[in-house]
């Protein structure tokens, strides 16, 4: 979720409450009329009954609503933050990468204006480069949450746009991903994944999942649709840190970013 979705990842502590805390504001007995209530808005937005079929068996998972309110931000400043994330295997897997994917790194960069460095800082801080993409089930993680009276529209909102990207083929009915579901190696909310995720690659597909070409070009267009600045420097206080910014709005976070995209640039 842009505005939700790196609170899930690595600058979010996460601690358990008692379940008068963790209670949802709805009943949980009533989320089956819920979701049938939902399956129809979906079909009224032209949602395919096939894509919608991918909510069948989908369950309240109380344990997801937790999560949610049992947030809390870990603080750290940014020394101890960016020491701990921009550490000897990124940076040396990262430096591999970007040499591994010059080619396509090149057209990006003349497509969108992004270079190598900040996408690769950005790919490596989400997903540790994909390896680390989150093993909730979309759908069941989404739902309870669409459900749950603290942010519903939003959610439900979020869980159309799985269906759209269902019925388009980008997203499998059984995508997994982050808790509050973010998914694929860039953590891309329903909504961004819509908005931003291109076909890089030539397949038909926009696969976020599996298909780096089109993760590492989605995230340059992403950047760009924020006025993303063509040989302009990223760091803090220039116009390209203030689009990074609108990758996360964590200050600590978005410094981090910009530190690890100049370390691969080859800077200090």
């Amino acid at each position: 979720m842009r505005a939700i979705r790196h609170f899930a990842g690595l600058i979010v502590f996460l601690l358990w409450f008692p379940s008068v805390e963790a209670a949802a504001c709805r009943d949980q007995a009533g989320f089956d009329a819920w979701l049938t209530d939902f399956k129809s808005q979906a079909a009224a937005n032209g949602i395919s009954a096939s894509a919608i079929s991918a909510l069948d068996g989908v369950d309240y998972d109380p344990g997801i609503v937790a999560k949610d309110r049992g947030q809390h931000v870990f603080r750290q400043i940014f020394e101890q933050f960016s020491d701990r994330m921009v550490n000897s295997y990124r940076l040396h897997e990262g430096e591999a990468l970007i040499k591994q994917y010059a080619q396509t790194f090149d057209r990006i960069e003349q497509e969108y204006g992004v270079p190598a460095p900040v996408i690769v800082a950005i790919w490596g801080l989400e997903t540790d480069f994909g390896a680390v993409s989150g093993n909730t089930p979309t759908l069941r993680a989404l739902a309870p949450l669409a459900y749950d009276c603290r942010r519903s529209d939003m959610f439900q909102a979020e869980l159309m746009d799985a269906l759209r990207l269902i019925q388009r083929g980008d997203l499998s009915p059984s995508a997994q991903g982050a808790w509050a579901g973010e998914v694929g190696q860039i953590q891309f909310m329903p909504s961004s994944y819509l908005k931003y995720a291109v076909d890089f690659s030539g397949t038909g597909q926009r696969d976020l999942m599996h298909n780096v070409p089109d993760v590492l070009a989605s995230t340059a267009n992403y950047l760009r649709s924020y006025a993303w600045q063509r040989g302009g420097s990223w760091t803090p206080g220039s116009a390209n840190f203030a689009v990074i910014k609108e990758w996360n709005k964590a200050d600590v976070y978005s410094r981090t970013i910009a530190y690890f995209a100049t370390r691969l640039a080859g800077g200090e």
